[in-house]
């Protein structure tokens, strides 16, 4: 059975590449239109007609129109995470062997990656999340790559703490506007992943807001803005950048008509098909600035920390702050609500972080944390023992 199935996939592979083009008409309610209007014109085109695949085995089996080198036979899985363009990669897998799985070295078997991984929205694979079997980024990986992505976003790294055997990076990122951990893909193949970046903020642009007002605690609240339902401006600078450093592949144009005419999934990734959309919704390079800010200082404190550990967690901290000294911070008083203020600041358990702003410059501020349960008159803080404080100047 499965040559049987091998050969239909090759002959609808040579079928779809081929004849596989653009559907007439596909595009036509997104005709003359740019910015915020175009995106939600591609996001019901996109939406229109896309059925959910099952993960098991919906992909696996997808993957033998969408992910196969041409060259020698059709049954060589094109792994990003591990091909060397033009070399000669130091693995390979074969289409239906060496699914993971576990692994322990790279080339032990290959996964199903999510590029924007599936615990931002909570990892839920069922009706209403449809991007969990989603193959417009939804990619063939070797497993202990993939695993070193880990939840991540994709980035470019300055330092790399993990390198892959073909060169995908991990570490701190180096493009201007972040500094937290991610993946950098190779060179050949970034415009691959800004497309498909571009896709999910499109086809979900009415639900990317939510998934980090829900799970916020996962690392899409760097790069998705919840006001917006949008990347954020960082992350679409460099998207644009990597989409018109790697532009659109016959790799990309192939696997983009494989998912419209051999899977059930039935869409396509309109920046494949048309990459001057790029442009149109999120802007071509813009005029640089004519002059420089001025009254530069520092009025910003970063404060952070490790979440409280025992057998009852804190549901939320309240940090209060002052500019006299850490005398002048009183304890907070059980079932007594602090509501957001200059001094005060409530956060949730889990977020490990939080900013104090608009401060005065060549001032020392002084803080205190304060883990919290219930809300109201329910509230109860813990005030015994040593009270985490810690005291910074601004410059």
């Amino acid at each position: 059975m499965k040559r049987i199935f091998i050969g239909l996939s090759l002959l609808l592979l040579f079928i779809a590449a081929t004849f596989g083009q653009i559907p007439a008409g596909y595009y036509d309610p997104a005709a003359g239109l740019t910015g915020e209007n175009l995106r939600a014109a591609l996001k019901t085109i996109t939406k229109t007609g896309h059925v959910k695949l099952s993960y098991t085995p919906g992909v696996w089996n997808a993957y033998a129109y969408t992910d196969v080198r041409p060259a020698p036979n059709n049954t060589i899985i094109w792994d990003m995470y591990s091909d060397v363009p033009g070399g000669t990669p130091p693995y390979t897998f074969t289409l239906y062997t060496k699914q993971c799985g576990t692994a322990s070295v790279e080339g032990d078997c290959y996964s199903r990656e999510h590029s924007m991984p599936n615990s931002w929205w909570g990892g839920f694979d069922d009706a209403t999340h449809p991007q969990f079997s989603d193959l417009h980024h939804l990619f063939p990986s070797d497993q202990i790559v993939n695993s070193n992505k880990s939840a991540h976003p994709i980035g470019q790294v300055g330092i790399p703490t993990y390198t892959s055997s073909n060169g995908c990076k991990v570490g701190p990122c180096s493009f201007t506007g972040f500094t937290g951990t991610v993946f950098e893909p190779l060179n050949e193949y970034k415009g691959d992943f800004a497309r498909a970046y571009l896709y999910l903020a499109t086809r979900y642009m009415d639900d990317i807001g939510n998934w980090v007002r829900t799970y916020y605690t996962t690392e899409a609240k760097y790069i998705i803005d919840t006001a917006t339902n949008n990347f954020k401006p960082w992350f679409i600078d460099m998207l644009l950048s990597w989409h018109n450093l790697d532009t659109v592949s016959t790799k990309e144009i192939n696997r983009n008509n494989a998912i419209y005419y051999n899977t059930a999934q039935h869409n396509r990734n309109p920046f494949i098909d048309h990459p001057d959309y790029v442009n149109a919704i999120w802007g071509s390079i813009k005029p640089q600035p004519s002059n420089y800010p001025t009254n530069f200082s520092a009025r910003n404190i970063h404060l952070k920390w490790t979440d409280a550990i025992g057998t009852k967690l804190p549901e939320h901290y309240l940090i209060r702050m002052s500019s006299i000294g850490f005398s002048a911070i009183q304890n907070p008083l059980n079932g007594t609500s602090y509501p957001n203020s200059s001094t005060d600041l409530n956060v949730n358990y889990g977020m490990q972080e939080a900013w104090f702003s608009n401060l005065t410059p060549n001032t020392v501020y002084y803080f205190k944390i304060f883990g919290y349960t219930g809300t109201g008159n329910t509230t109860n803080y813990k005030t015994d023992g040593g009270v985490p404080q810690v005291s910074y100047i601004t410059n």
